[in-house]
């Protein structure tokens, strides 16, 4: 599966908005399996956006024959987007699929890790922080991407921002030090976002 993680700071945000909803079409592209976003809640205007796709392939066919159609509904709305194409490697919790409809809450953090400390850092996703997040209450699912240039994506759908408030609060700087995430990471950002039902296809 592909993950394509967009965002952008927003000019307009009624022209924006109305503009999402135009991505209602994107059911009936080959290989498309569900897109989601909304506002950060630390950034007012920051809009993000999660697609996912079967393989590279459909997605390029879609990019080549659609996208420019469907986008040019939000052209001038947005400045300074940036999109990221990850590559899936596993689940966050178990059985992650691209739903949003129960979900309050997407928590992304994107980190680029350290060349000689890519498996160490994959290797603590999996037995420190997923295990940490699959036990948390309020968390639905996630997945673990990657990019090329040793960049990666932690994504994680929860039930409501007091849930996924709970956890950071509890849990975040003692799992930093156990995964020792700080000797693998060179740069990470992140951002928590409030999901808008409407933009969900």
């Amino acid at each position: 599966m592909l993950v394509k993680w967009s965002r952008c700071t927003v000019v307009d945000r009624r022209g924006f908005e109305r503009g999402q909803r135009k991505w209602a079409g994107l059911p009936g592209e080959p290989g498309f399996r569900g897109q989601g976003g909304g506002w950060s809640r630390l950034r007012p205007n920051v809009a993000h956006v999660v697609s996912f796709w079967e393989s590279r392939p459909f997605y390029d066919s879609f990019m080549a024959r659609s996208y420019d159609r469907l986008a040019a509904a939000q052209a001038g709305t947005f400045k300074e987007a940036q999109a990221t194409l990850f590559a899936y490697r596993f689940d966050v919790k178990t059985g992650f699929e691209p739903r949003f409809s129960d979900a309050d809450v997407l928590r992304v953090a994107h980190c680029r890790v350290r060349e000689d400390r890519v498996e160490h850092f994959a290797l603590m996703q999996e037995k420190v922080w997923n295990p940490a997040m699959a036990g948390s209450p309020g968390m639905l699912r996630g997945l673990f991407g990657e990019a090329p240039g040793n960049e990666f994506l932690i994504m994680s759908l929860w039930q409501s921002a007091a849930e996924h408030g709970k956890y950071r609060q509890e849990r975040i700087e003692r799992l930093l030090l156990r995964a020792r995430t700080q000797a693998d990471v060179a740069a990470m950002t992140g951002d928590v976002v409030e999901l808008e039902p409407s933009w969900t296809v």
